[in-house]
């Protein structure tokens, strides 16, 4: 375990520009830890805004995926720069400093750049296939040096061009991934995994080779079947679920690489990170939603401070404490009916451009996510990543009320005794 992380840190150091380093680890890791604080702080006093902020800055992009609930072929919707800046300097006022940049593709917006320059005080992470990353815009975001790209690859040729409805995708796509490692930027690659790339890419083999081209760390979610076209076939069984989870754990103890999951705690539970509060999101149509995948709002940035907007709507409060209170997966996937009546009962607004989205929930049948069963959970090994996630990446305690209800009378009456004990 020592080697490894030895290895992945001088490798770091070798291969990206240290000023773009020295931003990451202020930006993102000093002001990102101190953020996490403030919520927690906040949460205390029942007031919830979270350290991680997501944003869609338009619904535009270049290719044709499986499975995307983005409006990708419809007329172009974006949030100006303007508006950009007050959500960013807003959410900094609150202690905010790292921020997910999401589409479509992000880099069809025209003024992504200078969003980014705008905010140097800041940390980026921008979602993104990378195929409009040419030379000249890696150069750019390496002189910026606040932006981390994480470029999606979701299989080998064949897949990739199946999976994305384009051509030569995966050759295109590490162009761009190679144009933003040869400027020294940290970079990621970001892997939807589904039925047909599963075997392909959630193998060792697949990581070495990330390894020997240069990339800094990995990240997989997991293919959700949402949206207008949703494909029920791609989606992952409960052993496929269990088999990422051990994967991931295990190759965090052996490879020198970064391998962020955003489904766990530190003991192997699991969680979401709508339902504890710790990010949500933001459509390009203004709405603040749950999460990417529910595209229902109540509240608007263009209606006034996204801090005020997200701190006291009902409907955010409303949709954590569900979630919570039913499941530690996706209550999307496991629960589309309580999706549905919390949207009919905040009469919120679809925010999608093809306004479908309350028949795509009705059409929807419940099925697994991430959660897996009580007893076979898979703790971190790796003591870095457990001890970070015991301190910044939990379930902050969201799920109590749901697991004492889950408990047998003798074992609640148990535990009320050593709450009294430890009081």
């Amino acid at each position: 375990m020592i080697i490894p992380s030895l290895q992945y840190g001088t490798r770091i150091l070798r291969t990206a520009d240290k000023r773009h380093l020295a931003k990451f680890m202020w930006n993102f890791g000093v002001k990102g830890v101190r953020s996490v604080n403030l919520f927690k702080k906040r949460m205390k006093e029942g007031v919830y805004f979270p350290p991680f902020l997501y944003i869609s800055i338009l619904n535009s992009c270049n290719l044709r995926c499986q499975g995307c609930w983005v409006d990708v072929d419809k007329p172009q919707v974006k949030i100006e720069l303007e508006q950009l800046n007050k959500i960013v300097t807003d959410a900094k006022q609150h202690g905010n400093s790292f921020f997910g940049i999401l589409g479509g593709e992000p880099f069809m917006h025209p003024e992504l750049l200078d969003f980014l320059a705008e905010h140097q005080d800041c940390f980026f992470q921008v979602f993104t296939n990378g195929q409009m990353i040419t030379e000249k815009k890696a150069k750019q975001l390496r002189q910026l040096g606040n932006a981390t790209p994480l470029v999606s690859i979701e299989g080998t040729e064949i897949v990739a061009n199946e999976r994305r409805g384009g051509k030569d995708v995966l050759n295109r796509t590490l162009r761009g991934l190679d144009n933003c490692l040869d400027n020294k930027i940290l970079t990621g690659v970001a892997t939807s995994l589904c039925r047909t790339n599963i075997d392909d890419l959630l193998t060792e083999k697949w990581l070495r080779t990330l390894i020997k081209r240069g990339v800094h760390y990995a990240w997989y979610h997991s293919y959700r079947p949402v949206g207008p076209q949703p494909n029920e076939d791609l989606a992952l069984t409960p052993e496929q679920a269990r088999r990422i989870r051990e994967f991931v754990v295990n190759m965090r103890m052996k490879l020198p690489l970064g391998i962020i999951d955003a489904y766990y705690d530190g003991e192997g539970r699991g969680l979401c990170p709508m339902a504890n509060g710790i990010s949500h999101h933001i459509g390009p149509t203004g709405g603040l939603e749950p999460c990417p995948i529910i595209q229902f709002a109540a509240e608007n940035v263009k209606d006034g401070s996204v801090y005020d907007s997200l701190t006291q709507s009902e409907f955010m409060k409303d949709f954590r404490e569900t979630a919570a209170q039913h499941t530690r997966g996706c209550i999307v996937l496991e629960r589309p009916d309580l999706v549905l009546d919390l949207a009919r009962k905040h009469k919120a607004t679809d925010t999608t451009i093809r306004k479908t989205a309350l028949a795509e929930l009705e059409a929807m049948k419940p099925r697994n996510s991430q959660w897996l069963p009580t007893g076979d959970e898979i703790p971190e090994k790796h003591p870095v990543y457990r001890w970070a996630k015991r301190i910044w990446f939990n379930d902050f305690g969201v799920y109590d009320a749901m697991e004492a209800n889950a408990l047998p009378e003798s074992a609640k009456e148990s535990k009320k005794k050593e709450s009294t004990v430890s009081g």
